[in-house]
């Protein structure tokens, strides 16, 4: 497919044949045409959305591409990724990408999903205000590391690694087991290209199985800027987001950080049932009695390789951060309480996530840290409804099959586990005593990212929802999160999902390590809406986001509107939030020349960065609902373990 694919485009662009249904023209002083605009419904079923082919028109002025346009935005991120998997902007002799008025991206909210190598390079043109030029040549780097040597490649002054493996291939015997470090190989491995992204069901790109994808995912990508000889330049790695289920860490390119003398590093572990599935007999199997975690102890294995082959891409094991979103800022502050991780990094970023609920507190779609037997009883459920019997068998069956018909047996997605091991006890309590790796931490929620996860109810079932979880908090819950017709249900879910799930957990952790730790909490909230996106995600009948929505800040972290642009106060936002990100990588402290002071959190004083439109400060919002949550979710704390 991907060859058909490259081809017919190559094709359409540079031959004016019956694939282009649509072929506007004119003609240079040299006789050849100027405009082609290419309706990629023609390629029929190899370009193609779940719902059949998808339209979209590429438009190409003297073989510059112009406009990628009429793509609808469920189906933006798969198209792109598509064509990033066939490689088409690299072989594509003849296309450039020039100024960035010339490049519209007129409806791509998916791209903010897509890997680095497409979006990368559209992001190079535009915001370096240079251009992809035709046939311009990467120049090949090598290095060094542990395991042996690794070849990548060198463009614009930054060197690209893909894919250097961590540990070994997870898979036959080694799959739901510890990662194994990667032993060495013999020759030059070939870190030019994405490695496989973990399985899961966002391969439904269009073609499907083209996409790269596998069990074999375990790697690394270092993008790092020229470095001097005996420089040692801080250190940024991505953990990515996806609800533990999905995501990938080709999603994010670090060309900005990069550009600022930072040596950017994207990890890669398992997710869904690969990555966090316990089951007795796997209990049974190992030494401490425990199973599940597996993507907790990527994570860890990934950072140990860090530590170990950094400084061969000019990177100072001494000075790493980890950052992620959503489940990837849950990770990171998980791996600030797992003493595996102690000594791993210096500094930690959460955007919008972290593990301060009760064991057992299922908050969306069955998903919530459990204990052991919990996540055991959830997994035997699992395996049943998948129609093994046995570890054995679940180890012979194809991965394939719980990524298709998981979905559809409503058993809910895979979390971590608190096992004693990787995780030894209630985050909370362990942030109570004391016990955890007390770093500098930059931590924060966005103003409306419950709205991805709600719907709007009837109001009497709202109500009695509400009753039914809440308890004795019941009638207090539902006069601060008030809804007076079905149609206001869903601002008052949407609300309480963004406290329970988000922004309560953030202000435990801030007010914890701010009691009983040394390491400095800088905490903010983030309010900007492009009103050219928004965000990846929001929106839907009855759903239009209010604020900022889930992951939104994102763009602004990674100086990229990603196919947006911003308008209004949004670059100033960015601009700032990607300086104060810059800076607190490489001290440890947000603050430095030409921005607003940002203090060190203190509850109950303005010391929260408020983002929008600009900067200033404020006092913790939504203090009287965060409030209520502490007392619920003391009261939760207090009850058996279902």
């Amino acid at each position: 497919m991907k060859r058909f694919l490259l081809v017919a485009l190559l094709a359409a662009v540079l031959l004016p044949v019956a694939l282009v249904s649509t072929v506007s023209c004119g003609n240079s002083s040299s006789g050849q045409k100027d405009t082609l605009v290419i309706n990629t419904t023609e390629f029929g079923q190899d370009v193609q959305g779940r719902n059949g082919p998808t339209p979209v028109e590429i438009t190409v002025v003297k073989g510059v591409i112009t406009s990628i346009k009429a793509l609808p935005s469920r189906e933006g991120g798969r198209y792109l990724k598509m064509i990033e998997d066939a490689g088409l902007l690299d072989k594509l002799n003849g296309l450039t990408l020039e100024e960035a008025k010339q490049v519209q991206l007129d409806a791509v909210s998916g791209a903010t999903m897509s890997s680095n190598g497409l979006i990368g390079n559209i992001k190079l043109g535009l915001e370096d205000g240079g251009a992809y030029e035709r046939n311009q040549p990467k120049v090949i780097t090598e290095a060094k590391v542990k395991q042996g040597k690794v070849q990548g490649y060198r463009d614009r002054g930054l060197g690209t690694f893909m894919g250097i493996p961590f540990a070994e291939a997870p898979v036959g015997d080694l799959r739901w087991k510890a990662p194994v470090p990667k032993k060495t190989w013999t020759g030059v491995f070939d870190a030019t290209k994405p490695g496989p992204i973990p399985p899961q069901r966002a391969r439904s790109f269009p073609g499907g199985p083209a996409a790269n994808i596998g069990e074999n995912c375990l790697y690394v990508n270092i993008q790092t800027p020229a470095v001097k000889k005996n420089e040692k330049l801080p250190v940024l790695v991505w953990i990515h987001g996806g609800g533990f289920i999905d995501g990938d860490a080709n999603q994010n390119d670090g060309v900005n950080f990069a550009k600022q003398g930072i040596v950017y590093v994207s990890l890669s572990y398992r997710t869904g049932a690969l990555g966090f599935l316990a089951l007795p007999e796997l209990s049974a199997e190992n030494e401490r009695g425990i199973s599940g975690n597996y993507g907790l102890l990527d994570m860890v294995e990934g950072l140990k390789w860090v530590k170990e082959n950094i400084a061969q891409f000019g990177g100072d094991p001494a000075k790493v951060t980890i950052m992620g979103e959503s489940a990837g800022a849950i990770a990171v502050s998980m791996l600030c309480a797992s003493p595996l991780a102690k000594g791993l990094f210096r500094g930690a970023i959460s955007e919008s996530g972290g593990n301060f609920c009760p064991v057992d507190s299922v908050r969306f779609d069955n998903n919530g840290i459990r204990d052991v037997p919990g996540a055991e009883a959830f997994g035997v459920e699992f395996m049943h409804r998948m129609g093994a019997h046995s570890l054995a068998e679940m180890r012979a069956m194809d991965w394939n099959k719980w990524v298709d018909d998981a979905p559809s047996t409503g058993v809910g997605g895979f979390w971590p586990t608190v096992d004693g091991y990787v995780l030894p006890d209630d985050q909370y309590k362990m942030y109570e005593a004391g016990n955890y790796n007390d770093v500098n931490v930059l931590i924060g929620t966005n103003s409306d990212e419950g709205a991805m996860f709600s719907r709007p109810t009837e109001l009497a079932k709202y109500q009695e929802d509400i009753k039914a979880e809440y308890g004795p908090f019941a009638d207090r819950m539902l006069a601060l999160y008030p809804a007076t017709s079905d149609e206001e249900t869903f601002g008052a879910l949407s609300d309480i999902f963004r406290e329970t799930a988000f922004a309560w957990p953030t202000w435990a952790w801030a007010k914890l390590q701010q009691k009983t730790g040394k390491g400095q909490v800088y905490l903010y909230y983030f309010d900007q809406f492009n009103e050219n996106g928004g965000g990846m995600f929001g929106g839907g009948p009855g759903r239009k986001p209010r604020g900022a929505n889930h992951a939104s800040e994102m763009s602004y972290v990674f100086a990229s509107s990603w196919g947006r642009p911003f308008q209004g106060g949004d670059k100033a936002v960015s601009d700032a939030m990607h300086n104060y990100w810059v800076n607190f990588v490489k001290t440890g402290n947000p603050n430095g020349e030409g921005l607003d002071n940002w203090p060190v959190y203190k509850d109950g004083e303005k010391t929260v960065m408020f983002f929008k439109n600009g900067t200033s400060l404020i006092e913790t919002p939504n203090k009287p609902q965060l409030e209520l949550m502490e007392e619920y979710f003391a009261w939760k704390r207090s009850l058996p373990v279902r």
